[in-house]
């Protein structure tokens, strides 16, 4: 794992130096994801540059040190992750002449690049990457993620520079980079909690599709460079999709539990490959414990398993951690930290993530990350599970709800979503008290009132696309909110694809997969494990999996009301099933009460009225409108004010820089 960074400068004034000087300049900006090494190189007639900084895993000698050139010179890579399968390329590659000098996947990919290309080779990688490559011979540079997303890559022209980078932090360090917040992308992160690829906070800055790759042809003096191509994919989430529902696998549950588990146990094996410490994140949940019995059964000394406790019961999910690790035998570490303790880490939140995040579960996130890293520096996650094989409770429970009322004239729907919105929430929370049934949990957390007043707004949805973009969203109209956002584009309800599962329960998955999934649990996996130098692995994510998962049934993974059906008989295997006849708890903080409590202050100085007209960025008036609500008791908008507090905060970090 490390982090990578880079420019083009189209005047090509700068000697090869000045151009050395400037990447490291960047390249320090990533130094928490790359402690161990770092390096650069330079082409002063082309005015490239390459940053790297190396966290090093695989190959610790100066033989993986990067920039790491090819065998025969042609290309310059540096990159960032790990390639799982890099020893079976290696022997196929020296099958077809290579040799190597060191045992590091770098030096593997780069004799892929020179055997098959840049396009082929990618597709023959197993694994989490961001790299970017230079072909001296046909003068391209290629950069490239994998194909679920769980490195990032920013990319994007300032003025005469073409810059690209792991985290913003390296393109903010250059001095062509502009600083200009993108309005739009400010509304979306209203609408979502985070900013969706491919848009980033600044204007003309990018993220990199997961899956594609960029190519800028620099072979031509007279093409426009300015002129940004199009990501090409090399491996798409709709064609696995599509083809795994056009073909599915035989509706067989003894061999698709026998199946899953082969897989499984070799994606999981794959990524125990380490040259340092190794362990787990072990939360008690399905995906994770599924993952630790796995490791364990491949592992011939206790695995190290890692959990974090809260003095907040309902949130504390480190009792069942404890009782699954007893019951594999690994060597178990747990944590309890105090609110105080959970709360310190929110000032840290804003150069963390880099751009502005609101999921609040970065916060439990980052505390077992940092406790992880005092013991290990890679770790493995059992995220992905949920998004594959039908497990968050929206899938089944918002099918359910669409069928209900979907049947129904639009204007009746439009009638009755008025009278219950017209209803006082106070009033529907008495009311409704005790009917949980009424009011199962969709999202998030929150009062039955509240939920049966977002319901309203869902039942005026045109179709079942726009339902799910309504039962996702918080902020539902933010342009009047965000000044100067003129249209911010609906991800669901404007998505428009020749790819329709006949299922909505399989569309709500694949809306999730792809952009909740890379742009949401990826990116907070990502940042809270590189703000402490952990590399986190998430077997899941292992294209032979997702492509497994599409095939797969739905009846195979959503039954009797419950999903992940199929994974729970694949863990039955190695752990008792009465360890997990319980609800999930969810990996949470409890954000409403602290902004009615210990966060109050904070919070109002960042809500203050007079700041907001300051700034320039928020109409104040429905901002103080939730803020007061939510001070009373009356809403329960923790969700909504943590998505603008978390621009707020970051823009008091990095805005005015």
């Amino acid at each position: 794992m490390c982090g990578l960074c880079g420019f083009f400068d189209n005047s090509r004034e700068q000697s090869a130096d000045e151009l050395r000087a400037q990447v490291r300049r960047m390249a320090t900006c990533l130094q928490h994801r790359g402690p161990d090494d770092s390096g650069e190189w330079a082409e002063a007639e082309t005015g490239l540059a390459f940053g790297h900084r190396r966290l090093s895993i695989i190959d610790l000698s100066p033989l993986g040190h990067q920039p790491m050139h090819s065998a025969h010179g042609r290309y310059v890579l540096i990159f960032n992750g790990e390639i799982y399968n890099f020893k079976t390329l290696r022997v196929e590659l020296e099958q077809h002449g290579h040799s190597f000098r060191g045992h590091s996947d770098t030096e593997v990919m780069l004799a892929a690049f020179e055997q098959w290309g840049p396009h082929a080779a990618t597709q023959h990688l197993n694994g989490m990457f961001a790299y970017a490559l230079w072909d001296r011979s046909a003068r391209r540079l290629y950069l490239a993620r994998d194909r679920m997303g769980e490195k990032p890559l920013y990319y994007g022209w300032q003025g005469n520079t073409f810059l690209f980078g792991s985290e913003l932090k390296a393109l903010r360090a250059h001095p062509a980079f502009q600083n200009q917040i993108n309005r739009e992308a400010l509304a979306l992160l209203m609408r979502y909690g985070y900013v969706p690829a491919p848009h980033s906070i600044y204007s003309e800055i990018f993220k990199l599709p997961p899956g594609t790759l960029l190519i800028l042809d620099f072979s031509s003096p007279a093409q426009s460079l300015h002129t940004l191509p199009r990501p090409v994919p090399y491996w798409q989430l709709r064609e696995a999709a599509q083809n795994g529902l056009a073909h599915p696998r035989a509706n067989d549950e003894r061999e698709s539990i026998t199946t899953l588990d082969t897989l499984l146990r070799d994606a999981v094996k794959l990524r125990m490959e380490s040259d340092v410490p190794l362990g787990a994140f072990l939360s008690g949940g399905i995906d994770s414990s599924l993952i630790v019995a796995l490791m364990q059964a491949q592992h011939s000394q206790p695995v190290k398993t890692f959990t974090i406790g809260f003095e907040e019961r309902e949130y504390d999910e480190a009792p069942f951690a404890k009782h699954v690790a007893q019951h594999l035998g690994t060597a178990h570490s747990e944590l309890y930290v105090s609110s105080e303790e959970t709360r310190a880490v929110i000032p840290r939140l804003p150069v963390l993530y880099d751009e502005p995040f609101a999921d609040s579960s970065q916060i439990p996130t980052f505390l077992v990350a940092e406790m992880t890293r005092r013991h290990v520096t890679v770790c493995l996650s059992g995220d992905g599970g949920d998004e594959l094989f039908c497990g968050y409770r929206r899938y089944f429970r918002g099918h359910q709800l669409w069928k209900k009322i979907a049947w129904l004239p639009q204007a009746a729907r439009t009638r009755l979503a008025l009278a219950l919105a017209a209803l006082p929430v106070q009033t529907l929370n008495r009311s409704l008290n005790g009917l949980r049934a009424l009011t199962a949990k969709f999202s998030r957390p929150g009062a039955a009132g509240d939920k049966l007043h977002k319901f309203a707004g869902m039942m005026t949805a045109e179709h079942a696309d726009d339902f799910y973009e309504r039962l996702i969203t918080f902020w539902q109209t933010p342009e009047p909110l965000v000044l100067g956002a003129k249209h911010a584009p609906q991800l669901y309800a404007d998505f428009k694809s020749d790819f329709n599962p006949h299922n909505f329960s399989e569309r709500m998955m694949y809306l999730d997969a792809l952009h909740y999934l890379p742009d949401d649990i990826l990116v907070k996996v990502d940042r809270a494990g590189m703000g402490v130098s952990l590399e986190a692995r998430v077997p899941f994510l292992d294209h032979r999996v997702v492509e497994f998962a599409w095939q797969t049934p739905l009846n195979l993974k959503l039954r009797g009301g419950q999903g992940k059906w199929l994974l729970r008989q694949v863990l039955y295997r190695y752990v008792p099933e009465k360890f997990f006849a319980r609800d999930k708890k969810g990996f949470g903080v409890p954000l409403a009460a602290w902004l009615r409590g210990p966060l109050r202050e904070w919070a109002e100085a960042l809500l203050d009225e007079n700041r907001l007209q300051r700034e320039g960025f928020f109409q104040p008036k429905p901002i103080r409108k939730k803020w007061l609500e939510h001070l009373r008791g009356d809403y329960e908008w923790q969700y909504d004010l943590w998505n603008v507090l978390m621009f707020q905060a970051w823009f008091e970090e990095w805005g005015r820089r």
